[in-house]
């Protein structure tokens, strides 16, 4: 049986409940075997990260020990972005991944759709593919269809559209839309709201709004 191993990078600058629903829907619609989490280091398309990176490793630990306690499979933290120590590419990452896991892995790097719809400024996003599956989660305001997608982007998803069971049991090469996912939540929406003193509550984890209260994060 073919190794499949999901990949979800972000900022998560903080992890919120978003984050959590999109890992949680792939773990249960793909059943890897294992989940990786990767903190990204110096993400080029962002500015600056407000947490440090033991802040946000902490919080992805809390994130993921509660809310996602019901994933069956092994959640783990890839520190290899944040150890690397330049500009965070996932180019890069997906190469590293695939030295390690060999050539007959299934690797399945998972993104909401608004990641979908910038795909194209992505550092050699077609080589992405050859590399790993793509796993697409929609979020509202940001659709998933070809009309709404740079035209070269949509071109490669109409060649690419793959079933899970493709993605589960071959290395890579295709794309899988979800359109399950229904949480509209940013990292920039949280910050503002404990900025402006709300407790964010019904965006991110108890346990996480603990810890950012306790270290005094995000404050103005």
């Amino acid at each position: 049986m073919t190794l499949c191993v999901a990949l979800l990078g972000g900022s998560f600058d903080p992890v919120h409940n978003g984050h959590v629903a999109l890992a949680t829907l792939f773990a249960t619609l793909l059943e890897p075997d294992q989940l990786r989490i990767l903190p990204a280091g110096s993400p080029w398309q962002k500015n600056g990260l407000q947490a440090s990176d033991a802040d946000r490793i902490a919080m992805l630990r809390l994130a993921f020990a509660g809310e996602a306690a019901d994933i069956a499979q092994a959640v783990t933290l890839d520190l290899q972005e944040i150890e690397r120590g330049t500009p965070t590419y996932t180019i890069d990452t997906l190469r590293s991944v695939r030295a390690e896991l060999g050539p007959q892995a299934s690797i399945v790097f998972l993104m909401g759709s608004d990641q979908l719809q910038q795909l194209d400024s992505w550092r050699e996003w077609r080589q992405l593919f050859e590399l790993a599956h793509i796993g697409v989660a929609a979020r509202p305001g940001f659709s998933m269809a070809d009309a709404a997608l740079p035209a070269a982007v949509a071109e490669e998803l109409t060649m690419r559209r793959g079933s899970l069971a493709q993605l589960r049991n071959t290395p890579s090469g295709r794309a899988y839309l979800a359109e399950t996912l229904d949480v509209d939540i940013s990292a920039t929406q949280i910050r503002a709201a404990l900025q402006r003193g709300e407790k964010a509550n019904s965006l991110i984890s108890p346990v996480v709004l603990d810890y950012i209260q306790q270290h005094n994060l995000y404050e103005i």
